[in-house]
């Protein structure tokens, strides 16, 4: 695949999605807005207390390659990273991203942030019903897997919220915060497409 630049944008295949009071859409590379509200995100101390990217990054350079390569994923159907913004006034709340994406075993892995200003309003909550619903039907996906730090209880209740159950602990199978030369434990949880629907709630 060509490398993704200004002069020749590779397009999102999946569609937007609302509800729950949101719209999701796939993130810009090329909008300077998506750029500072991704770098915002991804440089919060409670984003980095729990995520380690492959990539770390600090600046808007590295944000906007970041946000290349998601959509060089999406073109090629491994991955659908979505911003998550308010319905009405369209203001960026965090992400929520459906990631490899397998359709020979119809499986992928959910994740989700939300930007300090968002948060306790449902947001991760309502943007990981929305995309889970999304998955198991458009997608046609049986099975959504959702990792989390141990430890991280916020995370850990919206998963439970939505439908994921708890099926163990993975032992050192995330990088320590900020480092990529120690691990940690994680928990799996995970929801399958003929899993029954969860009520509302907040997270």
């Amino acid at each position: 695949m060509p490398p993704l630049d200004d002069q020749h944008p590779i397009s999102s295949p999946f569609p937007d999605l609302h509800g729950h009071g949101l719209w999701l859409r796939p993130w810009d590379p090329d909008s300077d807005t998506d750029a500072e509200s991704w770098l915002r995100g991804v440089t919060d101390p409670e984003f980095a207390l729990w995520n380690t990217p492959l990539t770390l990054i600090d600046d808007l350079a590295g944000a906007r390659e970041a946000l290349r390569r998601k959509a060089g994923m999406a073109a090629d159907g491994t991955s659908a990273s979505y911003r998550i913004a308010d319905e009405s006034s369209g203001t960026t709340l965090g992400h929520v991203g459906v990631d490899g994406i397998n359709h020979v075993f119809s499986t992928a892995r959910v994740g989700y942030w939300v930007l300090p200003e968002a948060r306790g309003r449902g947001v991760a909550t309502r943007a990981l019903r929305l995309a889970s619903h999304w998955a198991h039907t458009e997608l046609g996906l049986h099975r959504l897997e959702l990792g989390h730090g141990v430890g991280h209880e916020a995370s850990c209740r919206i998963a439970e919220r939505c439908g994921f159950r708890y099926e163990g602990t993975l032992r050192g199978s995330m990088f320590e915060a900020g480092r990529h030369d120690a691990f940690r434990d994680a928990h799996l949880h995970a929801r399958l497409a003929t899993d029954p629907e969860r009520g509302e709630g907040r997270g």
